[in-house]
Formats: C-alpha cells, sequence, structure tokens
C-alpha cells in the first residue's frame, strides 16, 4: 500500500534521525572500548551490535562498558531507547499514522464518467443482496450511506460508494441523479418520501421506494415515487405463491427488485 506523503515524510525523518543517533554512539562506543582495552569489540560490527541491543533495551551482556564513563554512557544510551521508541516512534509516526488510516477522507462523489447508473440511498441487509446480483450483472450502481462506519466498510470492500445524506440535494447531485437509471430509497419511510421529492425534482430517473410500513406505500406513492415495495407485503405474497410447491433458494427480494432493474 502506498503511504500517502505527510506519513512519508513522518517517517522518514524518524528513521534519518535514528540512524544519525546510532552512528553517533556507534562511534563513541568504539572510543570508549578502545579506552576500556577491550580491543576484542573494537570493530564496527560488535559496536552496532552493542548499541542496537542496548538502545532498544534488549541487553543481552555479552558486551559490557566497565569504566564509570562507560556505564554512564550505557545508561544514557538506554534511557534514550526508550524515548526514541516508546516516545518519538510510538507518538509521533504509529499513532497518527493509525488515526489517519480510521480518518481517511471519504468519498463524496461520484466519477464525472457515471451514467445509466443505480443509485442507492442506504445499504443494509436487502441491499447486500440486490448489491452481489448487480455485481453480477456488471450492473453500474453507486451507494449513498450517512452512517461512516457503514461506509468505511463497503470502501474496504472496494464497492461504489459516497457519503452524504440522501436527502441533500448536494448528495444526490454527486451521485450523479440526472444521468441515473434508478433510483432506490432505502431509508425510514419518512427520509423515503424526503428522497423521493428531493429527487423527482432533480432529474427523471425511475424512483423505487422500500416501505418499512405498509400503511405508508400510497403516502410514498404520493411524494413521487414510481414504485413502492414492502418486503413484507412481497415475501407474504411471495410465500403464498410458493406455498404449493418448492421454496426457490434464491434470493427473493433481489429477484423481486431485478425485473426492473
Amino acid at each position: 500500500m502506498k503511504l500517502p506523503a505527510m506519513w512519508r515524510r513522518s517517517l522518514y525523518h524518524y528513521l534519518g534521525i535514528s540512524l544519525g543517533v546510532v552512528i553517533i554512539y556507534t562511534i563513541i562506543f568504539l572510543l570508549l572500548v578502545n579506552y576500556e582495552g577491550q580491543t576484542q569489540f573494537y570493530n564496527p560490527v560488535d559496536a552496532l551490535y552493542w548499541v542496537i541491543s542496548t538502545t532498544t533495551t534488549v541487553g543481552y551482556g555479552d558486551i559490557v562498558l566497565t569504566s564509570p564513563i562507560g556505564k554512564i554512557f550505557a545508561i544514557f544510551v538506554q534511557l534514550s531507547g526508550i524515548v526514541m521508541v516508546f516516545g518519538i516512534l510510538i507518538t509521533f509516526v504509529i499513532t497518527p499514522w493509525f488515526e489517519r488510516a480510521l480518518n481517511m477522507p471519504l468519498p463524496t462523489k461520484a466519477p464525472d464518467s457515471f451514467s445509466s447508473h443505480i443509485i442507492i440511498c442506504g445499504y443494509n441487509r436487502l441491499m447486500e443482496t440486490l448489491v452481489d446480483e448487480l455485481e453480477d450483472q456488471k450492473v453500474k450502481y453507486i451507494i449513498i450511506e450517512d452512517n461512516e462506519e457503514i461506509l468505511r466498510g463497503l470502501i474496504e470492500k472496494k464497492l461504489p460508494c459516497i457519503y452524504g445524506k440522501a436527502t441533500d440535494d448536494k448528495t444526490l447531485e454527486n451521485a450523479r441523479v440526472r444521468n441515473a437509471r434508478f433510483l432506490i430509497a432505502n431509508r425510514s419511510d419518512e427520509e423515503n418520501a424526503s428522497i423521493v421529492l428531493t429527487a423527482s425534482s432533480l432529474a427523471d430517473a425511475y424512483i423505487i421506494a422500500v416501505a418499512e410500513d405498509s400503511a405508508n406505500v400510497k403516502y410514498l406513492k404520493y411524494a413521487g415515487a414510481n414504485r413502492v415495495v414492502s418486503p413484507k407485503l412481497v415475501l407474504g405474497r411471495f410465500l403464498g405463491k410458493k406455498s404449493t410447491g418448492p421454496l426457490c433458494n434464491g434470493a427473493w427480494w433481489c429477484n423481486y427488485i431485478s425485473g426492473w432493474i
């Protein structure tokens, strides 16, 4: 995954500073072991090994500075290592990294090339089945969702979606409602009425509203929906038709909708 420029700069700065500190510590270590007469450790490999193991507070103890100044230096390296790893790296690099990852800008606009597509206002289990069907049929669609958690889940699944309230003119414009074939209002009945009114004033897309309460079907039609679907009524009719025969194992909701799409 390619990191954003700001993340790369923070990481590069940290690595650059860390590398400089390690080089300085390595040089000082070489001077100290030479001063203490531990010439068997007077080489870059042992020096780097000691610096890294001490900085990370591992401290195997196979190489030890014995002079007072050497011990003071070892303490300083250990303390600075704690600051470098747990203070600077975690606080200023890793934590902001995760915070930015969790707060990545949400998409708010469909591509300009979008046309003859289906706009789905609100994502839930019903729409999940429909989306699978649209994916199989290679039909263009875009989902409008105002729940950030749901939207980030859609983004992870690489499903086309935008953030916003489907009741707002701007959100529907960003979803290219003027170029859409269908619009499916799948929020609460009250929100659906507002979505239908707004969408019908902006474009001539065929509007399907999903009614939570079958008693609100006629009101959604009055609002301007071309078709109103009540899952409860559809399921009842479906079961009634299938009561004398085997039930299909497909998605009854998706089949019902895809008949118009």
